[in-house]
């Protein structure tokens, strides 16, 4: 059974990464600090990403390390983009540095809207030129061109995942993404909606179980592609997803204020390359919706 290392494994992607995985493998979640719910089947590490240490204690027997931590998100990054580049982007060099010292595969959870940019070409596929935008954007793929440059130098076998938009349980809106989590969630509440622009923002939402599965997918995998784009391959308005809450029942207050700068006007990513070496049946947005409906309603 290989050990699993998830970085940022308390966060919502790794919170949900770690229950799928330790179905398989030997999980281990390393973070700043302990979850308040712990899952009995994986093995939480409290400590600092930063301390150089420690980062290289926890890597001890670790197989496989899924990097999952940022300290930016796309709303603050134009403020915070020091933060980004002094912190996140040296200390993830180090860490493929280590990673390859040591023989650990890697699996680098990038952003696939702020890393595209804006692109003529819809759905965007993996070989299109990366023009971010935004600082967060930006951050990541400094991250990846460092990951790409070791996979070239020592011939190691780093992966890059580049993740659409997830929702589903454990998103919380208020670390500064996700908005199907906020939508629901201030629907439910009788709190009204914010929407920068006019909704004719497209995305491409995918429901977290199936974010999951397709890393999981990418553990196993030792061919020559090192980019993969994790997505649902389809484009959903802001008005769209308002619409489709309203179907199920929903009553949504809306307000439109002025558009944002570092929000990218549609992103829809290509995902025929990780069907390749996954086959998976993903679930539509009005099947993700309606169970992430249901699991707040519980």
């Amino acid at each position: 059974m290989k050990n699993v290392l998830i970085i940022g494994g308390n966060g919502f992607i790794g919170t949900n990464l770690a229950r799928y995985l330790s179905k398989d493998f030997k999980v281990y979640s390393f973070d700043i600090q302990n979850p308040k719910e712990k899952n009995p089947y994986v093995t939480y590490i409290e400590g600092d990403f930063f301390d150089d240490e420690m980062l290289e204690n926890v890597l001890e027997n670790i197989d496989v390390v899924i990097h999952s931590l940022s300290t930016v998100n796309p709303g603050n990054s134009n403020k915070r983009f020091m933060q980004g580049y002094s912190r996140d982007f040296v200390q993830s060099a180090y860490l493929f540095d280590l990673c390859v010292q040591k023989n650990i595969k890697v699996i680098f959870l990038s952003s696939g809207g702020t890393v595209y940019g804006i692109q003529e070409e819809q759905p965007i596929k993996e070989t299109a030129l990366a023009n971010p935008i935004n600082h967060y954007g930006s951050v990541k793929l400094c991250i990846e061109t460092v990951l790409k440059t070791f996979n070239k130098q020592s011939h190691s076998n780093m992966l890059i995942a580049r993740i659409s938009n997830p929702y589903g349980p454990g998103q919380d809106f208020n670390k500064g993404v996700g908005f199907i989590d906020a939508a629901l969630k201030k629907t439910l509440n009788h709190e009204q909606i914010e929407i920068w622009g006019d909704g004719s923002v497209v995305r491409d939402y995918i429901y977290i179980e199936d974010v999951c599965e397709m890393i999981g997918s990418l553990i196993d995998y030792n061919g020559k592609e090192e980019v993969f784009n994790l997505s649902s391959n389809q484009g959903i308005s802001l008005n769209d997803v308002i619409e489709k809450m309203k179907k199920f029942g929903l009553k949504p207050n809306v307000v439109y204020k002025e558009a944002r700068s570092v929000d990218v006007p549609k992103v829809i990513l290509d995902n025929h390359k990780i069907a390749h070496i996954h086959e998976f049946k993903i679930r539509s947005f009005d099947e993700g919706l309606k169970l992430y409906i249901d699991y707040l309603r519980k």
